[in-house]
């Protein structure tokens, strides 16, 4: 049995990563600034997913920001889950979120929703309508996009919009009882219909839809649209620091705005309803940040595209390994470190720009490195015969589980007469510089010593069925001759104690960089790459087999493989290739 570390190792590298040198961005001096001036005793930061599908790849970025940030300046984050638009959103999802944010390796100080403050924003919006900031329009949502200008061109006043104040708050206390119906009428800010931001165009508050909620159920008839909802959870929560990626910094002065003008701490009714919604501490204003989203070629980060990839059964569900989302990559074997130290890698900034896939994958090549025990397995297995060892021959070798670290201990393997090798490890007419086994050729046998091709058996059809070797005694690992040069060594699994294993060999979705571009008329789907999935029957040495889901493994020569986490068992074993030893996508013929 093995005897190595049975953790795997991996917290070495998660501390090697949490005791890199303290990070250098715009961020965090801002951060270290407003620590130093005193504005700030502490930071408080927040993540705010909407639970309307699963988090991926992009999505990480923001946690490892928001979350580290809190950790390494001593404060909190919040994982406020942003509930505001029911019909969309899932139980299922919360869920998810919750469980990725622990896979990456953090923890909340709060666990919120956006929806334990429904009655703090209605009371907000009340106030904005008595304080003549907020009007109920009457036009439909084509009439508003209507209204509301262009780039060039300013917008126009509604007919609505200067209805008395004591009007304002008929219409919208009846919005509130549930009087009118879907879509019939908004509630909308009163900024500026001339702004060069579109976004101060009297942007909507609220709006109608008679939808369940999946926390607050039949209750509320009328929900906060986003951008209000958002600026003041931040102010509630006593967030300092509300960052978010560079599409909301046009947003962000109606952010202010809403923050500016409910203003929570000065209007003690106001903050009698955030105290019921268990918040004590008065906020100081919270401050929007935007950065660069991930942006990744090869990928696909849009909701709705991941779910019509579900939807349409492209992929076998939203944890499919080929998938973007945090659940298929955490299925395909990419580890907590290693993305987090994608995140360290491509830093913070406000320039937009896509990322090479290839860094990802080095991140976590560079990771499962120093964590992955080395276990061996053949995926197009052909039989190699040592004819000079007697029928029944056996034994068992002990090999190391790490070749870089002793703390891993060592395993044994079982080696036989007959083995499993590659296939593509013999070559009858071998290409130039082909350096494995050859008709009237030499190879070293993994830990094993050297062997010598004499005959190749095949079957009627020409193809090559067995191999007939000789091994030299002299060179067994330990001997004298263990020192004499071969060019090429190959790895094997004894055919007779070797356990059949589903191995899934999983590979980048997308056949080209910007699946998005639309060139050549063609549309996002038309690059899905059929090689993507491909499932073999492979050979496992014991000692790869009988471990639990999830466990990772250098399959020596072929790559960094996982056990499943859902279809994995110890007598049906199933692996998925988490990425090949190298980048095989920068040669130059994509294979």
């Amino acid at each position: 049995m093995p005897t190595e570390n049975p953790a795997n190792a991996p917290a070495s590298s998660t501390a090697a990563v949490q005791q890199a040198a303290p990070h250098q961005d715009f961020i965090r001096q801002i951060v270290r600034d407003d620590l130093a001036s005193g504005k700030h005793v502490a930071i408080h930061t927040r993540f705010p997913p909407e639970p309307n599908g699963y988090l991926h790849i992009g999505h990480a970025k923001a946690i490892c920001l928001s979350f580290g940030i809190a950790q390494e300046f001593g404060g909190w984050c919040n994982l406020r889950l942003d509930d505001t638009n029911p019909g969309k959103e899932d139980p299922e999802f919360v869920q998810g979120i919750k469980d990725d944010v622990h896979w990456l390796g953090y923890d909340w100080h709060e666990l919120r929703h956006a929806s334990d403050y429904f009655d703090v924003f209605y009371r907000g919006a009340l106030k904005l309508v008595e304080d003549g900031l907020a009007y109920v329009d009457d036009l439909s949502a084509d009439e508003m996009r209507e209204y509301r200008g262009t780039l060039t061109e300013p917008g126009r006043h509604s007919p609505y919009r200067e209805r008395s104040v004591a009007e304002n708050l008929d219409l919208f206390r009846r919005m509130r009882a549930g009087e009118f119906a879907d879509g019939s009428r908004t509630l909308r800010a009163k900024i500026d219909m001339a702004s060069g931001n579109i976004n101060l165009r009297d942007p909507a508050l609220y709006r109608i839809r008679k939808v369940a909620h999946q926390n607050t159920g039949d209750a509320w008839p009328i929900y906060p649209m986003y951008d209000f909802a958002h600026a003041l959870s931040d102010a509630m929560e006593g967030i300092t620091h509300s960052l978010c990626t560079l599409e909301f910094e046009d947003h962000r002065p109606l952010y202010d705005w809403c923050v500016d003008k409910v203003d929570l701490p000065d209007h003690p009714e106001l903050w009698q309803s955030v105290v019921a919604a268990g918040l004590e501490a008065k906020p100081a204003k919270p401050r929007q940040i935007e950065f660069s989203r991930l942006n990744l070629s090869y990928c696909i980060t849009s909701k709705r595209k991941l779910a019509q990839l579900v939807a349409e059964h492209h992929v076998d569900g939203w944890d499919d390994p080929r998938m973007s989302t945090l659940r298929g990559l955490r299925r395909r074997g990419f580890t907590p470190a290693g993305l987090r130290l994608l995140i360290e890698r491509v830093g913070v900034s406000k320039q937009n720009s896509v990322i090479d896939y290839a860094v990802l994958e080095n991140c976590i090549r560079e990771d499962l490195d120093a964590t992955a025990a080395r276990r061996m397995a053949v995926l197009d297995p052909l039989k190699l015969v040592i004819t000079n060892l007697p029928a029944g021959h056996e034994e068992t070798l002990v090999f190391p589980n790490h070749p870089k670290d002793e703390s891993f201990g060592t395993r044994e393997v079982p080696f036989a007469r007959e083995l499993w090798i590659e296939r593509d490890d013999f070559a009858e007419v071998p290409p130039k510089g082909f350096h494995r086994l050859k008709p009237d050729g030499d190879v070293r046998l993994r830990g094993v010593g050297i062997v010598k091709c004499g005959q190749v058996v095949k079957d009627a059809g020409g193809n090559v069925t067995e191999l007939h070797c000789t091994l030299d005694a002299e060179t067994r690992h330990g001997l004298p001759g263990a020192d004499r040069k071969v060019k090429g060594t190959i790895h094997w699994v004894s055919a007779a104690h070797a356990v059949a294993s589903e191995v899934r060999l999983y590979d980048r979705l997308f056949s080209v960089p910007a699946p998005d571009s639309e060139e050549g008329g063609k549309s996002w789907l038309d690059h899905l790459n059929p090689d993507a999935k491909r499932v073999v029957q492979a050979w496992l040495e014991p000692a790869a087999a009988d471990v639990e889901p999830e466990r990772r493994f250098q399959f020596e020569r072929l790559g960094y493989f996982v056990a499943d986490r859902v279809d994995h068992r110890a007598d049906a074993p199933v692996f998925n290739r988490t990425v090949t030893l190298r980048d095989v996508w920068a040669r130059p013929t994509g294979q």
